[in-house]
């Protein structure tokens, strides 16, 4: 015994389909190991920073030693007895206090923010009290610890609702027993878990740089949505573009009623929508079809950057929406400048419009109220309201590069675009009929 302190690793082994399994099927059995082994290697890096002797008492049998290959050799392991949860955590913790160590704290392996202060706070309870807690914000606890066994902490206890803690510390007050705490965290076995962690990392970068935390970032979904209408000149490069991108992540096209032979060069490689025409109402629609973490919404006209699924998780690791710049193969120097002003606007004013692949997290999107549908500006608009609620942008190192074909030919024509676009903007921002905007816009196609 090197130390007087004992921590209890208490785990499921990681196995595909036994472990994390009410994360299924929104994580494949697989990932769903996955994750469970990067949670069980962030445990053992905190672990390692307390002076205490580290035990891991495991279910099932580990007959591949995934537990030894994580934990090493200098931790001691045990098979978890018992016939449920409350009788295996008391007979793990009175195995270990009986081989002499003064106080013994036993936690499970799903609280991804626990750290190693947890773990010595909680040893410095037990200096006064007789049980420590660590609960969770879902009524239950993570960490239970003593000095000596106490079989009441889990008698008569039922596990996985929302009462555990009140009930067990009603029983705990009979008995006499001084019970303390620690801070209270979050479990993540749920979808929803998930999502909630994934939004606390966009303001952590420590956790980012856990195990768990790169992992989570990694297997976000992601959902590609594009409006379609009489695409007829794009829609073949652009299948082309999302065929390298299928294995990556979810694409959904939505069609607003097409007259020419968009859908039959699109083909069925990828899901086809259809709705009334307007890009906010099939971007919206294409929304409430998608599965994906990540919304990100492209027109069928874009050239990507070959590094496109990267840069939109890189962005989103800490933002809650963001973009691409945009960039025009056309050499002309008004279109130069419309680059730079499009760019600009996005740091400067916080606005960003769909031509520059408009991403967001799935809960946000559908929080600000989705695109507003109206006949032009909805992504305007969808940035406003972005402004209004203090969403912090993000943007991509490369750019799309998107045609120019709604700008006419020669520079005289270019700049009075440009300068209709600026002023139709302010004319919705002072309160214009959107009817009368819409009115004074060309729609190419």
């Amino acid at each position: 015994m090197k130390h007087r302190r004992a921590i209890i690793v208490f785990t499921r082994v990681p196995v595909p389909g036994q472990t994390k399994t009410r994360l299924m099927p929104y994580f494949t059995p697989k990932q769903c190991e996955r994750l469970h082994s990067c949670m069980l290697q962030d445990i053992k890096s905190e672990c390692e920073k307390v002076e205490a002797d580290v035990f891991v008492c495991y279910t099932p049998e580990d007959k591949e030693g995934k537990i030894r290959t994580i934990f090493g050799r200098r931790v001691h392991y045990f098979p978890q007895r018992g016939e449920d949860l409350g009788v295996r955590m008391h007979v793990a913790i009175e195995e270990v206090l009986k081989r002499g160590y003064t106080s013994c704290i036993l936690f499970g392996t799903d609280i991804p923010e626990l750290h190693s202060t947890d773990m010595d706070n909680a040893f410095r309870v037990l200096e006064t009290k007789d049980i420590v807690f660590g609960p969770t914000k879902d009524g239950g606890y993570y960490l239970v610890g003593m000095k000596a066994p106490h079989k009441e902490v889990f008698e008569k206890q039922s596990y996985g609702h929302d009462s555990v803690m009140e009930n067990t510390l009603t029983g705990l007050k009979k008995a006499g027993l001084r019970v303390g705490f620690v801070r209270t965290l979050s479990d993540v076995d749920r979808k929803e878990d998930v999502v909630a962690f994934r939004q606390k990392m966009r303001k952590n970068p420590k956790l980012q740089n856990t195990e768990t935390g790169k992992y989570l970032m990694r297997t976000a979904k992601i959902s590609i949505i594009i409006p379609i209408y009489n695409e007829e000149t794009t829609i073949v490069a652009m299948k082309r573009q999302m065929q390298g991108l299928k294995d990556k992540c979810e694409v959904i096209f939505v069609d607003g009623g097409s007259t020419d032979r968009t859908l039959e060069l699109l083909g069925n490689t990828f899901p086809v929508y259809h709705c009334s025409k307007g890009k906010a109402a099939q971007m919206n629609e294409g929304a409430r079809h998608s599965q994906g973490d990540i919304l990100c919404f492209l027109h069928c006209d874009s050239e990507i950057p070959v590094t496109f699924i990267p840069e939109i998780r890189y962005v989103m690791k800490d933002h809650e929406a963001g973009c691409f710049g945009i960039a025009f193969h056309s050499k002309n120097f008004f279109m130069w400048t419309c680059r730079v002003i499009s760019n600009h606007r996005i740091k400067d004013r916080k606005v960003m419009f769909g031509d520059q692949g408009i991403m967001v997290t799935r809960e946000l999107f559908f929080e600000a109220g989705m695109f507003a549908e109206l006949p032009i500006l909805e992504d305007y608009q969808f940035s406003l309201t972005l402004k209004e609620k203090g969403v912090r942008l993000g943007m991509a190192r490369h750019r799309i590069y998107t045609s120019d074909r709604r700008f006419p030919e020669g520079t005289i024509p270019k700049l009075k675009l440009m300068w209709l676009m600026n002023r139709l903007r302010k004319m919705y921002r002072d309160g214009v009929p959107i009817e009368k905007i819409a009115s004074l816009y060309k729609d190419v196609r």
